[in-house]
């Protein structure tokens, strides 16, 4: 069935939270830490954004940093312990499906009927960043599915 909807424009991770996933893929890879600039050399990403974004993983408590020379970046706390909705919700703030999920969000289409249907949808979606480690996200392994299952209700 056509729904009139572009899945490729939707749920997209931010290039911010994109790049915050990879970081700490990269600092659960690698123990003893490494700066912003390293990382960004390793997977091509703008120094100054990765910096900030780095920046507020720190002030969210998910990383440590030691400034000066030698300076740079470490987990918080254990890869297995920090979960990709943790990141995403640092770096983006709450995830969003529709404005029926925002604190004031109240639905404007008299009628609706699909309030709670996306409500499961979302709720599963957060459910599956939250089920997601940095560790396993860390680890080599052949390219994994996801499946994302939703249930129809009568």
């Amino acid at each position: 069935m056509d729904y009139g909807l572009e899945w490729s424009d939707m749920l997209k991770l931010t290039r911010k939270a994109d790049y915050g996933l990879i970081a700490l893929r990269h600092l659960a890879r690698n123990r003893e830490g490494a700066s912003a600039k390293e990382i960004a050399a390793c997977y091509g990403i703008p120094t100054p954004l990765l910096a900030k974004v780095l920046q507020k993983l720190a002030r969210n408590g998910l990383l440590t940093a030691a400034y000066g020379t030698n300076g740079g970046y470490k987990l918080a706390r254990d890869p297995r312990t920090i979960n990709a909705l943790e990141v995403v919700r640092a770096i983006d703030g709450p995830i969003v499906l529709t404005s029926c999920f925002t604190q004031h969000g109240r639905c404007q289409t008299v009628g609706c009927g699909v309030k709670e249907p996306l409500r499961k949808i979302h709720d599963g979606i957060l459910g599956l960043l939250e089920g997601i480690s940095i560790s396993e996200i860390a680890q080599d392994s052949p390219q994994q599915t996801v499946q994302l299952s939703v249930v129809e209700t009568s």
